[in-house]
C-alpha cells in the first residue's frame, strides 16, 4: 500500500520537531464556491491537515457554531456530491495536504457506502471522521474505506472506557481524534487539567497512531499546551466563526490565513 499523506505529514513534522495543526471548515460556508479557496489559503498558511465538514441536517457532536454553518451550507445547496467536487478542486491545486471528510454516517449511507468510499478517494480525500459511527459498527465502512485507501479516524472522549479505547486503538488509521472535553464542539477558554492523563491512556492503546486533540481549541496558547502532550491540535469552531463573521470582507482569506499562522506558531519548538 502506498505511503499515505498522513504518514508523510506526521513524519515530516517529527523530523523538524513540530506538531500538527488540524483546521476544520464547513463545506459550503461561508460561500459554496469559495470553500476550495479557503482550504488552500489555510494550507498555505500552515495548516497541516484540513477537516472538511459535510453538512447534515441533524448533527450530533456539533455545537451551535458548526450547526449554524451546516444549516447555512445546506440552505445554499451544498450536498455530498458537491462536497466531493470541492475536494477535487482543492486536490487539483494542493497535492500534499491530507484532507479529511467529517460528518454523520447517514449521508454516507444515503449516497451508498461502497460508492462514497470509492468516490471520496477518487476525489482526493485521505480519510473520514464519521462522528456517529462507533468502531463496533464500523466493519462494513472499514472494509470499503480500506479497499479505497481511505483512513478511518475515530473519536475518543474523556468518558471513553478502556474497552472502547482498545477497539479504537486497533481500528483507527490516519490519527486518533481525542476530544479535550465531553459534549459538543465550541470554542473554550481553558485546556482541561486532566488532558495529559487522557492522552496517556489513549496512547497506551493506540501505539504509534498519532493523537490529535480538539473540541474547544481556539488560541495559540491552547494549541501549545495541547501539543506538549499530543501529536497535534484541532481548531474548528473559532475558525468557522471567523469565516462567517468576515464573510463580506474582501480580506477574508488574508484574515483567515493570518489566524492560522498564529495558531501554527503554537505547534513549534516544543521539547519532546
Amino acid at each position: 500500500m502506498p505511503v499515505s499523506r498522513f504518514s508523510e505529514t506526521f513524519a515530516a513534522l517529527r523530523a523538524r520537531g513540530d506538531k500538527a495543526l488540524v483546521a476544520f471548515v464547513t463545506a459550503g460556508d461561508p460561500l459554496p464556491h469559495h470553500t476550495a479557496n479557503v482550504v488552500c489559503a489555510l494550507a498555505d498558511a500552515g495548516a497541516d491537515i484540513i477537516e472538511i465538514g459535510v453538512p447534515f441536517s441533524d448533527p450530533l457532536a456539533d455545537g451551535p457554531t458548526i450547526q449554524a454553518a451546516s444549516f447555512r451550507a445546506l440552505q445554499a445547496g451544498m450536498t455530498p456530491p458537491k462536497v466531493l467536487d470541492v475536494v477535487r478542486e482543492i486536490r487539483a491545486r494542493n497535492t500534499h495536504t491530507p484532507l479529511v471528510l467529517m460528518g454523520a454516517y447517514n449521508p454516507v449511507m444515503q449516497y451508498g457506502v461502497e460508492a462514497f468510499a470509492r468516490d471520496a478517494a477518487e476525489a482526493g480525500a485521505d480519510g473520514t471522521i464519521l462522528t456517529d459511527l462507533t468502531p463496533e459498527a464500523a466493519h462494513e465502512w472499514k472494509r470499503y474505506a480500506g479497499d479505497a485507501g481511505l483512513a478511518t479516524i475515530f473519536l475518543l472522549a474523556p468518558t471513553s472506557t478502556p474497552s472502547r479505547m482498545a477497539v479504537v486503538g486497533r481500528m483507527a488509521t490516519g490519527f486518533i481524534y481525542t476530544m479535550a472535553r465531553s459534549g459538543v464542539t465550541g470554542a473554550r477558554a481553558d485546556v482541561p487539567e486532566e488532558l495529559l492523563g487522557l492522552i496517556e491512556r489513549v496512547r497506551s492503546f493506540g501505539g504509534d497512531t498519532p493523537i490529535c486533540v480538539g473540541f474547544g481549541v481556539s488560541t495559540p496558547e491552547q494549541v501549545r499546551e495541547i501539543c506538549r502532550y499530543a501529536d497535534g491540535a484541532v481548531v474548528g469552531s473559532v475558525l468557522v466563526d471567523l469565516l462567517h463573521r468576515e464573510r463580506d470582507n474582501p480580506e477574508l482569506l488574508s484574515l483567515a490565513a493570518d489566524f492560522v499562522r498564529a495558531l501554527k506558531e503554537g505547534t513549534k519548538g516544543i521539547p519532546t
